[in-house]
């Protein structure tokens, strides 16, 4: 009896075969990607904390004025507010997930703090020029206040040039004193590194919480009571630099840290000595934050009152010469006049604090033009002349 082998039943088509393992199953395709944009804000974003905005504002007059019993526009304006809070996270919780919503809640409590203080700021600023407007003539910046006083009549021009003058050249004789000396710290706290660099450095961040008044003092002690010197311009400019030297000491010690550590070792690798490499490598290098530091450090000296007041004197005529006699300066101009029961007084005084509130708002938009652009990086002109010089070669 023969045995007749049948052939193996053929598989059906597409499926496995018979023994053999199941292939896996395919993996869900990932969701697309969603690009986000990290410094703009998306349109609907803005709606949405427009409509929380007002809707904070609704349910805060509803619970201000009708539920709870209290009154005054402070607390409103603080309901209101947190009520915007509440409803922006609600929302944002409801379209995204916890993270972004608690991304944009800390979105919106910064970006409401910045439009807080610029308001505050603005409104300052705009209330001041407004004041001072009717005084900013041309005899506001060539005459002074000499022979003028409260009884004086119309016709008499009065003027703040012997305070502009004064104050700067306080501040600039301050600047002398100060930013060398400045400078040389932070070289010694950063380059240096001697022995008592610790010390010095505990030193200098405690003469950055010094008050002005102290330092206003200690010269007026020092050399008006000790050593017989009358009041003068540069004795305020003594005050004034002690205020401005722990400001450009810290700052250029931080200017100097963002400076490569690579450009320090290359220079002592091509034979350069450690003083050659600082001048010529590394003060060099860090020359747009060393300006930074100067301008951050005449500006606070340019606003500082109290040591001014107690060592200045005050002068309504003019006087060129800060070593010999009183010197008058902005603040103390501001301050006299403010007292006086004379409107167009009081008007001077505004148009002084206009002069004031332009050089330190010059003198910052100056620093944060230099603070753009970060140590040893070209700048836009210096990259062209590369770029011109590079096609012509």
């Amino acid at each position: 009896m023969s045995t007749v082998t049948l052939p193996d039943a053929a598989p059906p088509p597409g499926g496995p075969a018979p023994g053999a393992a199941a292939p896996p199953a395919e993996a869900p395709a990932p969701p697309p990607e969603r690009r986000v944009l990290l410094h703009r804000v998306p349109r609907e974003e803005v709606g949405v904390a427009a409509a929380a905005a007002v809707s904070g504002a609704c349910l805060a007059w509803i619970l201000y004025g009708r539920v709870l019993p209290v009154a005054g526009w402070q607390g409103f304006l603080l309901t209101a507010y947190a009520a915007f809070l509440l409803m922006y996270g609600v929302a944002s919780r409801l379209r995204t997930d916890a993270v972004q919503a608690r991304d944009r809640l800390a979105g919106a409590v910064v970006g409401t703090g910045i439009a807080a203080l610029l308001a505050t700021v603005g409104t300052v600023v705009v209330y001041i020029f407004v004041r001072g407007s009717g005084s900013l003539d041309f005899a506001f910046f060539t005459e002074t206040q000499e022979f003028f006083g409260a009884l004086s009549g119309p016709d008499v021009a009065v003027g703040a040039a012997h305070a502009i003058v004064g104050t700067l050249e306080q501040v600039l004789l301050a600047a002398a004193m100060s930013v060398p000396l400045g400078i040389a710290t932070a070289v010694y706290l950063n380059e240096v590194r001697g022995r008592l660099a610790h010390v010095v450095r505990i030193v200098v961040e405690a003469m950055s919480a010094l008050p002005s008044i102290v330092a206003g003092l200690f010269v007026y002690a020092m050399l008006i009571i000790g050593l017989g010197q009358g009041r003068s311009g540069f004795a305020a400019s003594l005050a004034l630099g002690i205020m401005m030297l722990p400001i450009v000491t810290r700052t250029t010690e931080v200017v100097l840290r963002l400076v490569p550590g690579g450009l320090r070792e290359a220079s002592l690798a091509l034979g350069a000595g450690e003083l050659r490499t600082l001048w010529h490598v590394v003060l060099p290098t860090a020359r747009s934050g060393l300006a930074t530091a100067v301008i951050l450090g005449t500006a606070r000296a340019v606003g500082e009152t109290s040591p001014v007041l107690l060592v200045a004197g005050g002068n309504a005529r003019m006087n060129w010469n800060p070593f010999d006699g009183e010197q008058e300066s902005l603040v103390f101009f501001i301050w006299r006049n403010v007292k006086s029961p004379s409107d167009r007084l009081n008007s001077l005084a505004f148009g002084g604090a206009v002069a004031l509130v332009a050089i330190v708002l010059a003198l910052f938009v100056v620093t944060r033009l230099l603070a753009g652009r970060a140590p040893g990086e070209l700048s836009r002109r210096q990259k062209r002349r590369i770029s011109r010089e590079a096609v012509s070669s």
